[in-house]
């Protein structure tokens, strides 16, 4: 069990001494009640305003960013406060005793966070020293931080999506379909696979930091581990190049194209998070161009010709994964009777479009694949291209169940999860596999 980053103390002689009217609880902000950085939560709480703010204000150095921090504008009710000395200092204050916060920087903020919890101030630890407080020193009880979170292996997972590196056995996809299943090309496909799972780590911690403020007015997205507080920020910020200095070193160990297949995937990223995923649309293609991207960087990473057939039928599949991501969320939203997403240009009513949407892309895969049946390429791979019939009525059944399960609000955030969690979509997928192996 985690310990908490904090420790109660008492500088009043004895419980009974002074009445708990008369008492004063003075609590650390940082590490105690804040399960984050202020700084930090400044800096993130809207970084493109400060950015604009901070460049139009013509005066660089630490002195003008630190101006430009204590005007952001943080959001105090959904920050991650310690639920348990948030709740002390709630009972302190309902038996009439005194609370205030003990900051050391950003006072204003500290400030706004005492205001919006109904304490009653702010001290700093100069106040301390010089001994001007508005309270008896003799009748303090204090709740102060012991040091810095050490969040452990689960919480680090969480924050880098290991569960998501699933998507990137994609990879492995050009090799798979094209019958390349060496020594050799297993051990560049794996690298590959390490190199996208760095670089996509970094990826959504940059975008969980981008998108602090709207995650914690998700229902499910505020348990994110910077949402929440259980990573810190700046451990966030010092993963972020380490994984991607990781992905570029083996990026370059397979090939320099390679390393510019993943660098493209990157940037692409990169504007996704900032601006690309908030237009309407242009978010659903770049996230199919991110998935199919991955095909085409393990055909380079092994050095397999990309069919063209793999990649429209891809970009079909994955465009209609997109959307069906797009209509959870939207229907979750509807079902919970919240508002318009804030950080996507999406709109509830929208829901009955979308869905038709991603049952006409859905439909374009399985009629893609059956082209690619009936065509010569499939001659030289395969010795009973007639099986590869059989896959038609379960590519339906897949997509016909991920049509439904999002239509009955059952599909979570990412549908591509989905098809590794879902009993009878982990059966389809088997029997699937089973199927191509025997047109061999």
């Amino acid at each position: 069990m985690e310990q908490p980053a904090w420790q109660y103390v008492s500088s009043a002689p004895g419980p009974s001494a002074v009445p708990a009217a008369a008492r004063t609880l003075v609590i650390d902000l940082e590490g105690a009640l804040l399960r984050s950085e202020l700084l930090m939560e400044a800096l993130f709480s809207s970084p493109a305003r400060l950015l604009a703010r901070f460049g139009a204000g013509g005066r660089p150095g630490v002195a003008a960013l630190t101006d430009v921090l204590a005007q952001a504008e943080i959001d105090y009710a959904h920050l991650p406060y310690d639920p348990d000395v948030l709740n002390q200092a709630l009972a302190a204050r309902a038996r009439g005793a005194k609370v205030y916060l003990l900051a050391s920087r950003l006072p204003g903020h500290a400030a706004g966070i005492a205001a919006h919890l109904g304490f009653d101030g702010v001290v700093t630890p100069a106040d301390h020293a010089a001994g001007e407080l508005p309270f008896d020193r003799g009748t303090i009880d204090r709740i102060e931080s012991r040091g810095g979170r050490n969040p452990g292996p689960k919480i680090w997972a969480k924050a880098l999506r290991v569960y998501q590196y699933a998507k990137n056995t994609l990879v492995f996809v050009p090799a798979l379909t094209a019958h390349q299943m060496n020594f050799a090309t297993l051990g560049s496909a794996m690298l590959a696979f390490l190199a996208f799972s760095a670089c996509a780590s970094g990826a959504y911690l940059m975008n969980d930091l981008l998108d602090l403020a709207a995650d914690r007015q998700h229902p499910t997205k505020r348990h994110r581990a910077l949402a929440a507080g259980d990573l810190p920020i700046s451990s966030a910020l010092s993963a972020i190049p380490a994984l991607w200095l990781f992905a570029v070193v083996a990026g370059l160990c397979i090939s320099p194209l390679f390393l510019g297949v993943l660098g493209a995937y990157l940037v692409t990223t990169i504007a996704y998070s900032l601006a690309l995923k908030r237009k309407m649309l242009v978010d659903i293609v770049t996230l199919a161009g991110l998935y199919t991207l991955r095909i085409v960087a393990g055909a380079v990473g092994v050095g397999v010709v990309l069919s063209e057939w793999l990649l429209i039928f891809s970009l079909f599949v994955f465009t209609s994964l997109a959307l069906i991501k797009r209509f959870s969320e939207l229907s979750m939203r509807e079902s919970a009777g919240l508002a318009d997403p804030s950080n996507r240009d999406y709109r509830v009513t929208d829901l009955q479009i979308i869905a038709a949407m991603a049952a006409a892309s859905a439909m374009n895969a399985v009629t893609v694949f059956s082209l690619y049946v009936s065509s010569t390429a499939v001659t030289p791979l395969y010795s009973r291209p007639w099986m590869l019939w059989l896959l038609n009525p379960l590519l339906l059944y897949w997509f016909g169940r991920a049509l439904m399960m999002a239509h009955r609000r059952e599909m979570p955030d990412d549908p591509i999860l989905y098809a590794f969690r879902d009993g009878p979509s982990r059966i389809a997928v088997a029997a699937m596999i089973c199927i191509m192996l025997a047109a061999i």
